[in-house]
């Protein structure tokens, strides 16, 4: 048996760094159907006073297993356990552009960008083709996107994005965010914003982006898009082609900060929004694609969740304890369901 130690990731929320530990062993679960050689043993250790997330393995991992664990949400550094000693082993995450773009924006109400990253994770991994994020620009969709987390993680892993938001400010924040970012970082991109429209009817507002992961691959027209339509995530549905979504991840409405976003009142339960929102997602997504949602079980039952997606015509999956409080009024779960 070959045993392996993961350093978790130093988190600033001091409630999510608590709960970081089994959310990754629960993720390292997941990851583990992809990998050549399943980990076993999975568990915690306290090596040099610092917790370890530690697993074994029947062989070595190869070098595509570390490349698909390089992208654990919670991974600082991976080792070897060796006689005792901790071993380096060289990861290969995908971040194409580091962890400025998903920590600088602060304000009431973000998810943790760790968080984020996981859900995003858990549900390419559970669509037919767990790997192929590693090596081509799925298209990923965040339908009630807010100011932008899941666009900016799709878009550090190299992927396309859009997003579905109908706060007018949370779109101006984020118009304002990644214009500036894209710029600051002299990253080759196009940005058009301007008013969204449909059979003459105005929608709201619109943004496109266009950039490029390296200077080299945007002269030679490898652009990766990201879009945001800032209007009802229902009406917004139709503007994607049937089937043209490789992954839909969302967080859905806590009903504490900021309600459930519906033009006609600020509803505390989610449920109505997901029942009426999402057949309409499901129709943007792909067969075998996978659709990821957290929520907040305080306000939502899991198999009310779970009903919403089965009447949709989606397969939910069995995966392990994902649920974990972020604060008191919040106790927060993810379900993931697959497209046939």
């Amino acid at each position: 048996m070959f045993d392996y130690g993961i350093l978790l990731y130093p988190s600033a929320n001091r409630v999510y760094a608590d709960a970081s530990a089994g959310l990754l062993r629960a993720e390292l679960a997941v990851f583990g159907e992809a990998l050549s050689t399943p980990p076993e043993e999975v568990g915690e250790r306290r090596l040099g006073g610092v917790t370890y997330v530690t697993f074994s393995t029947a062989k070595r991992l190869s070098e595509e297993d570390i490349a698909l664990l390089s992208n654990l949400s919670a991974l600082y550094a991976l080792f070897e356990l060796t006689d005792g000693l901790l071993r380096p082993v060289e990861v290969t995450p995908l971040d194409r552009f580091g962890s400025d773009l998903l920590t600088i924006q602060k304000y009431p109400g973000k998810t943790n960008e760790l968080f984020t990253k996981l859900l995003l994770n858990v549900t390419l991994l559970s669509t037919t083709d767990p790997t192929a994020f590693l090596h081509g620009p799925l298209h990923v969709l965040d339908p009630l996107c807010g100011r932008g987390t899941t666009l900016n993680q799709a878009m550090n892993y190299g992927l396309d994005a859009t997003g579905f938001e109908l706060d007018k400010r949370d779109f101006e924040a984020y118009e304002h965010f990644i214009k500036t970012w894209l710029r600051g970082r002299r990253i080759k991109h196009t940005a058009e914003s301007g008013q969204l429209r449909r059979n003459k009817v105005k929608l709201g507002q619109r943004l496109e982006l266009g950039f490029g992961l390296t200077k080299e691959q945007y002269k030679a027209g490898d652009v990766r898009r990201i879009t945001y339509y800032n209007c009802d995530t229902v009406t917004a549905a139709g503007l994607l082609k049937s089937g043209s979504v490789d992954a839909i991840v969302t967080d859905a409405p806590y009903g504490v900060q900021h309600g459930s976003h519906r033009p006609e009142d600020l509803s505390r339960n989610p449920l109505e929004l997901l029942e009426s929102a999402v057949p309409a997602w499901v129709r943007t997504l792909r067969p075998g694609g996978a659709l990821g949602i957290s929520w907040n079980t305080h306000v939502a039952k899991r198999d009310e969740v779970a009903g919403i997606l089965t009447d949709a015509g989606l397969d939910v999956r069995e995966l392990p304890d994902f649920a974990h409080r972020v604060d008191q009024a919040i106790q927060r779960d993810l379900i993931v369901a697959r497209k046939a």
